[in-house]
């Protein structure tokens, strides 16, 4: 595939995103905007722009450590923070508020694309993991503006479909690319055998520098409602997991009185997991209904907007979502930081060196099904000094690797010195 016939597979597919935007967004107040800037109408941003892009929350919490490095040592330029998801847009504008310019990133065409550079004229542009768009990189580099690919990962998994599908674009916009920081040796080396010659550095992850602020008022309201039972947080759930996770939940239901936090990682199924879960009988309570967790509460559904860290330190286990699914995993590390013990499913294939890690140091315990997961659950809710063991061993890992951001700013400082 090449550059033309990408560009016309994005443009074909522009009526079903704009669909998906009026389905998915437009009860959201910000789905106008999100529409206006995706299509290239952002407003005149004055000054010398420094434009990082984050795809929801998790990319913007990881890179939060690196975006308060340039914003020390570049204090002349304006920050620019776009986002994909809504969510992602709440995040920045809540943590930054007026200290940085939001807007949602724009659809990967040519001449939206310039329509957006033309507005902002990034001075350069930092994109954050995956985020690997031709037309736009192409853009950049014809500009002679500095695009720098920071904190990347490539799974197996996306390795075999550009291989397959697209070999010769991405060795282009790879090529592009004024800088890559790679998360780990696996993604350096698949970067490049699909071509990626051109000044690509190994930096470690960001994630692993992300220092999540403890919200105590938060964190005492959930300690109230849930009360002194042990506690199993289902962290970012996708569909499918939900049902696995409460059908093996109610064999093993008489073992153990332990509450579920169940946190969807999408905020339009949070109706629809309350929904699944109630239909088997069980009592389950809403946390944005509020009201107190009763002794036969069995699952709290989690349907709240920014507070996964909270759920997870009133947690004593952690399960991981998106790995009993085919989904590749979420991020480990936050529970990591709280010293949690981990479990997580054998789809993780978006996290694999961090989840090598993890269990290479007996931080975390993988299971093959959800029958599994509630086994080893209910294991570890009858031995204390094994949940302390295998938390204060994921606090380990997560210390010793610690760093990137500092490799990560140094790397990306000269390319915007040098404008």
């Amino acid at each position: 595939m090449n550059r033309f016939v990408y560009t016309v597979l994005i443009i074909l597919s522009l009526p079903f995103a704009l669909l998906r935007i009026l389905l998915r967004d437009a009860k959201n107040s910000n789905w106008i905007r999100k529409l206006k800037n995706q299509l290239g109408f952002v407003p005149k941003i004055p000054g010398k722009v420094i434009w990082l892009h984050c795809v929801s929350v998790g990319e913007f919490n990881a890179a939060k450590p690196l975006i308060d490095m340039i914003f020390i040592n570049f204090p002349l330029h304006q920050i620019v923070i776009s986002t994909t998801t809504i969510t992602g847009s709440d995040a920045v504008e809540k943590y930054y508020k007026s200290q940085v310019i939001h807007c949602f990133f724009p659809f990967d065409v040519p001449f939206i694309v310039s329509s957006f550079l033309k507005k902002i004229k990034p001075v350069a542009c930092i994109l954050l993991e995956t985020e690997i768009w031709p037309n736009l990189i192409t853009k950049l580099k014809h500009k002679n503006i500095p695009v720098m690919l920071v904190n990347a990962r490539l799974s197996k998994k996306s390795y075999k479909k550009y291989k397959k599908f697209s070999p010769k674009l991405i060795n282009m916009t790879l090529n592009n690319l004024s800088l890559i920081c790679s998360q780990n040796e696996s993604s350096s080396k698949r970067l490049i055998s699909l071509g990626a010659t051109n000044n690509i550095i190994t930096t470690g992850s960001l994630k692993f520098d992300s220092n999540e602020p403890n919200n105590s008022e938060t964190i005492q309201a959930l300690k109230n409602i849930t009360g002194d039972r042990k506690i199993v947080v289902f962290a970012s759930t996708r569909k499918g997991e939900e049902f696995q996770i409460i059908k093996s939940y109610l064999k093993l239901k008489s073992k153990f009185n332990a509450l579920l936090i169940i946190v969807p990682r999408h905020p339009e199924r949070f109706n629809e997991v309350f929904s699944m879960a109630n239909e088997t009988g069980l009592n389950v309570k809403r946390r944005s209904l509020g009201g107190h967790c009763e002794q036969d509460t069995d699952i709290l559904i989690g349907d709240s907007m920014g507070e996964m860290m909270s759920y997870l330190i009133i947690s004593d286990i952690a399960f991981i979502g998106g790995s009993l699914t085919n989904n590749g995993g979420q991020n480990m590390l936050e529970a990591a930081s709280l010293s949690k013990p981990i479990i997580f499913g054998p789809s993780v294939f978006n996290f694999e060196e961090i989840s090598k890690r993890l269990l290479d140091d007996g931080s975390a315990i993988q299971v093959r099904n959800a029958e599994e997961l509630m086994k080893t659950i209910s294991e570890l809710l009858l031995d204390d000094e094994k949940r302390r063991l295998i938390g204060e061993s994921a606090k380990t890992t997560f210390e010793n690797n610690r760093g990137a951001t500092t490799k990560i700013f140094n790397a990306i400082a000269p390319h915007i010195k040098n404008i």
